[in-house]
């Protein structure tokens, strides 16, 4: 659904159907939808049938029927508004960002009433950007052909994220290394795009991990994540 653009309640109202059903469909692992529904989902989704429903083409449906990789866009500009709202509204326990300036978060998405509303519902959030002063960040800027620009951006993201330092639940922290991934942590969903040399953080692809037992994908990211968190430096208020 992700992949296709899709949220929960765009699918419903593509099918004519109730959103609990559709929740039923993703839920309860054998419940399936009569043939011509079937047919009109899988186009729609832009999969098989047997895909969604393994058991139809005569196999067993697999024990762990997730993959730790969801999808591979070819860029962050790839991924639909509609992606990134369903991942942002849908977190209920925490969400983790390991970016530069990340400042898209803010303009596109009203991250920061988000950071508000849900931070008052106890969701957790922990938010790394860089120090523009840092070498890391001067020579990302020089490599992606925008010298001084990534600085700009990122003093303007520590700008709207003094707003929220101060609410309970919520971390920023500024960081000094040479960042090879930015990392979208929303619960258990985790997108990391990939930097590439001579490109724009948006033209370079991003992996779409969910968070499986005994993932290797996940934990060798939120390793990086972790050990980046531990060497940063806590934001302070302009209050404090």
């Amino acid at each position: 659904m992700l992949a296709a653009g899709l949220t929960v309640d765009s699918l419903a109202a593509a099918l004519h159907r109730d959103r609990k059903t559709v929740e039923r469909w993703i839920s309860q692992e054998h419940r399936q939808p009569h043939r011509e529904t079937r047919v009109a989902l899988a186009s729609l989704l832009k999969v098989r049938e047997v895909d969604l429903w393994p058991e139809l083409g005569g196999l067993p449906r697999p024990a762990a029927v997730e993959s730790e990789l969801v999808h591979l866009y070819p860029s962050r500009s790839a991924i639909t508004g509609a992606n990134w709202s369903e991942l942002l509204t849908r977190v209920s326990d925490s969400m983790d960002v390991l970016v530069f300036s990340g400042a898209f978060l803010v303009e596109q998405y009203d991250l920061i009433p988000l950071i508000r509303e849900k931070a008052a519902n106890g969701v957790t959030f922990r938010i790394l950007v860089g120090d523009e002063s840092s070498d890391a960040v001067k020579r990302r800027a020089i490599d992606e052909g925008t010298p001084g620009g990534l600085e700009g951006r990122i003093q303007l993201m520590r700008r709207y994220l003094s707003d929220v330092v101060d609410l309970d639940g919520v971390e920023v922290r500024t960081h000094s290394t040479v960042l090879y991934n930015s990392i979208y942590r929303f619960d258990d969903d985790l997108l990391v795009n990939g930097h590439a040399h001579g490109a724009l953080a948006g033209q370079s692809p991003v992996l779409h991990l969910h968070k499986v037992p005994n993932g290797q994908m996940w934990g060798h990211y939120m390793k990086s994540f972790e050990l980046t968190w531990k060497n940063a430096n806590p934001e302070i208020s302009q209050e404090g």
